[in-house]
C-alpha cells in the first residue's frame, strides 16, 4: 500500500513563490473589483494595479533567474527554461491587460474581474510550465482553462462571444477527460506521476506495456487540444472570432506558449527513451497541422479567423521543436515563442483599433487604403504580418525564429529533413494570406464607410509601437535573445 508525503519542503515553497504571489495578488484585486459598483474608472484602476502586479512578479522571476537555484528531482522545476517561459507569459499578460483597458472602455465592458481572471489564468500557466509531475500539470491546465473559458465570453452583449465560450468549455471539458485518463494510465504503468521517475522506469522496462502506450496517446490528444493542433483544432476559429480581441491575442500567444512548454517538458523528461514510439505520431501531427492551418487560412476573409488558422499553422511549426528535443529544441521553442508573442499582440492591437465599436469591421477588405488614412498603423501591421511570415529584414525577429527552428530540426539527434522541407514550403504558402493583408492596405483604395478610423487608445498605441520596435530591433540585433534562450534550456535530472 503506497503512502503519500503531504508535507511541502521549503525549497518547493520558494520555487512556487512567483506563482503564489500572483495568485494572492489576484485574490486581493478580486475583492477590490467586487466591492462597489461596476464602472469604467474602476475597471481601469484594477487594470493598472494588475499591470503593476505583473511587473512585480516579473521582478521576482528575474531574481530567481539571476540566482543559482538548486535543481532537484522534485515536482517543480527551477531551471532557466521555466523562468524564461514565465517572463514571456507575464509579458503577454501585461500586453493583454493594456489592450483590454482601452477595448473594454470602448465596448462598455465595465467588469473589472476580467483583469483578475487574466492574472489567475497566468498563474495557472506559470504552474503548468514549472510542473515536473503529471498531477501538477493537470492542476495548472485546469486553473488556466477555467479562467480562459470565462474570459472568452466576457462580452455579455455579444452572441458570438457566448457561442465561442460555450464551445470552448464543452470541448475543453471533453479534452480534459483524455488528458486525465492518460495520466491515470501512465501512473498505472509506471507507479508514479513524477516525470523524472517515469523516465527512469520507462528506460528500465521499455515501452512494452500497453497501458503506457495508450496513456501516451491520450496525453498527445489532451495537449493537442490545448495547442490547437490538427485535428484537435475545431474550437479555435469560432472561439478566436467570438472572444474579445485582446483575449483572442492572449489565447493565441500565452495559452499556446504555456501548453507547449509543458508538452515539451513532459516529452523530454518522461519519455525520452521511447522516442521511436511517439516520434512518428508527432511527426504526422506537425506535418498535418502546418499544411491544414496554412491552406485553410488562405480562404479566410475575416481577419480574426485568418489569424486563428495562422495560429494553428504556427502550432505545427512549434511541434517541430518538440520533435527536435534536447537543448536545441527547448531554446528554439523559447525564441519562437518570444517572437510569435510580439507579432501576435501587435497584429491584434491593430485589429482592436480598426474593428470599431462592436467589432463591426473584421473583414480583411475593410483594411483597404489604410496607408492613405493611417500610415503608421499600416506600416506597423505590415511589420507584424512579415514577422509572422518570417520574411528577412522587415520581418525582424520573425525571420530568425524560423531560422532557429529549422536549425534545431536539422541538427537534432534524429534529423528532421523532410519535416523541415514541409515547414519551408508551408511558410511559403503562408505568404498568400500575410502578404494579401499588406497588399490590401497599400495597393487598394479606401473602402470603409467611415474612412477615418476610431482614435487609438494610449495604451493600445504603446503596445503597437513597442511590439513593432522590438521586432525590428531584435531582428537587427538578435544576440541578446539568442544568448538568453540558449542558456534557458530544460535541465535534465539524474535518475
Amino acid at each position: 500500500m503506497r503512502t503519500f508525503d503531504l508535507s511541502i519542503p521549503l525549497d518547493l515553497t520558494a520555487a512556487l513563490a512567483p506563482d503564489i504571489s500572483l495568485m494572492l495578488g489576484a485574490m486581493v484585486l478580486l475583492l477590490w473589483a467586487a466591492w462597489g459598483r461596476e464602472s469604467i474608472a474602476r475597471q481601469r484602476a484594477v487594470g493598472a494595479a494588475s499591470m503593476l502586479l505583473c511587473a512585480l512578479v516579473a521582478g521576482m522571476v528575474l531574481f530567481f533567474m539571476w540566482t543559482d537555484s538548486t535543481v532537484g528531482p522534485g515536482p517543480v522545476a527551477m531551471d532557466g527554461f521555466r523562468w524564461t517561459a514565465d517572463l514571456i507569459l507575464l509579458l503577454a499578460t501585461f500586453a493583454t491587460i493594456a489592450l483590454s483597458m482601452d477595448y473594454n472602455e470602448r465596448e462598455r465592458i465595465t467588469s473589472a474581474e476580467s483583469h483578475v481572471l487574466l492574472l489567475l489564468a497566468t498563474s495557472g500557466m506559470m504552474v503548468l510550465v514549472s510542473a515536473r509531475d503529471l498531477i501538477i500539470v493537470f492542476l495548472g491546465i485546469e486553473i488556466m482553462s477555467v479562467a480562459v473559458y470565462v474570459l472568452a465570453g466576457m462580452n455579455r452583449r455579444s452572441d458570438r462571444a457566448a457561442e465561442g465560450s460555450l464551445k470552448y468549455f464543452l470541448l475543453g471539458a471533453f479534452s480534459t477527460c483524455f488528458l486525465l485518463y492518460g495520466i491515470a494510465l501512465v501512473y498505472g504503468a509506471t507507479g508514479t506521476t513524477n516525470l523524472t521517475e517515469i523516465g527512469g522506469r520507462v528506460a528500465a522496462a521499455g515501452a512494452t506495456n500497453p497501458l503506457l502506450l495508450i496513456g501516451m496517446a491520450l496525453l498527445v490528444v489532451g495537449f493537442g487540444f490545448k495547442v490547437a493542433a490538427v485535428p484537435f483544432h475545431m474550437w479555435a476559429p469560432d472561439v478566436y472570432e467570438g472572444a474579445p480581441t485582446p483575449i483572442t491575442a492572449y489565447m493565441a500567444a500565452a495559452v499556446k506558449a504555456a501548453a507547449f512548454a509543458s508538452f515539451l517538458r513532459v516529452w523530454m523528461e518522461a519519455f525520452p527513451d521511447v522516442f521511436v514510439q511517439w516520434h512518428y505520431a508527432l511527426w504526422w501531427l506537425a506535418a498535418v497541422t502546418m499544411v491544414a492551418g496554412n491552406l485553410i487560412a488562405l480562404a479566410q476573409k475575416n481577419i480574426k479567423r485568418m489569424l486563428a488558422y495562422s495560429s494553428i499553422a504556427h502550432a505545427g511549426y512549434i511541434l517541430v521543436a518538440v520533435l527536435a528535443r534536447g537543448n536545441l529544441g527547448s531554446s528554439a521553442f523559447l525564441f519562437y515563442a518570444f517572437a510569435y508573442t510580439l507579432a501576435t499582440f501587435g497584429a491584434f492591437a491593430v485589429v482592436v483599433v480598426l474593428s470599431g465599436r462592436g467589432d463591426r469591421y473584421l473583414r480583411i477588405d475593410d483594411y483597404a487604403g489604410l496607408w492613405t488614412v493611417r500610415p503608421w498603423l499600416a506600416g506597423s501591421m505590415a511589420v507584424f504580418m512579415l514577422a509572422l511570415l518570417g520574411f528577412p529584414i522587415f520581418g525582424g525577429i520573425g525571420f530568425f525564429a524560423k531560422w532557429y527552428m529549422l536549425q534545431a530540426a536539422l541538427d537534432s539527434i534524429t534529423p528532421l529533413a523532410r519535416l523541415s522541407v514541409i515547414l519551408v514550403l508551408t511558410s511559403v504558402v503562408s505568404a498568400g494570406y500575410y502578404l494579401y493583408v499588406v497588399m490590401v492596405m497599400f495597393m487598394r483604395p479606401v473602402s470603409r464607410p467611415d474612412s477615418d478610423p476610431q482614435p487609438v487608445g494610449r495604451l493600445t498605441r504603446w503596445v503597437i509601437a513597442a511590439a513593432a520596435v522590438l521586432i525590428l530591433a531584435f531582428g537587427i540585433f538578435p544576440d541578446p535573445v539568442v544568448r538568453l534562450t540558449r542558456s534557458s534550456v530544460i535541465v535534465p535530472i539524474d535518475r
